[in-house]
């Protein structure tokens, strides 16, 4: 060989080598990156975590909420049918201690928070009543007003607990 063939593969072999060494150093660089990578995504994944564990916090202090609140809703309906047994009695036969009772028991269950739905003469509400039967509309109860009242409703709190049986005034 001579001596220019000699200069230019010794400089191909010094090309060779610089390009190794970038190679090196791009391996090197590598795991650093991937570090970097791999703990930004494991940060928002923690990130994303955090806060899906504060909705569900918030949520069940919602739901916990909402059962302290409407707890008594069970026993307000069983008494309230104790309370319907305590009215057909007395409309059988008027008994002062029955009638103690019934106001004690009234006393305790408003006193809890449960209501009468007003319905006599009141504008036909199908979330709060329930149509038993209908009638032609007349003078004193134009279409879609409560007519009579066959069976009380009642709502605890802004619930219904159990809906009024009314008789409504229809065209139908």
């Amino acid at each position: 060989m001579d001596e220019e063939e000699v200069i230019d593969e010794e400089s191909k072999k010094g090309d060779e080598d610089s390009d190794s060494q970038t190679t090196e150093e791009v391996i090197e660089l590598d795991p650093l990156e991937e570090a970097i990578k791999r703990a930004e995504a494991a940060e928002k994944e923690i990130s994303y975590r955090d806060a899906e564990i504060q909705n569900v916090r918030k949520r069940l202090m919602s739901e916990k909420a909402i059962a302290i609140q409407y707890g008594g809703m069970g026993m307000a309906r069983k008494m309230l049918g104790v309370l319907a047994d305590i009215d057909r009695s007395l409309a059988v036969n008027a008994d002062e201690g029955l009638t103690l009772i019934r106001s004690k028991m009234w006393a305790e269950l408003s006193g809890d928070g449960v209501e009468k739905i007003e319905t006599k003469g009141e504008k036909f509400d199908p979330t709060k009543m329930e149509a038993i039967t209908t009638l032609p509309p007349s003078e004193d109860f134009p279409a879609n007003c409560v007519i009579d009242e066959l069976e009380a409703g009642y709502t605890y709190k802004d619930r219904v607990l159990t809906p009024a049986r009314v008789v409504v005034a229809s065209d139908q």
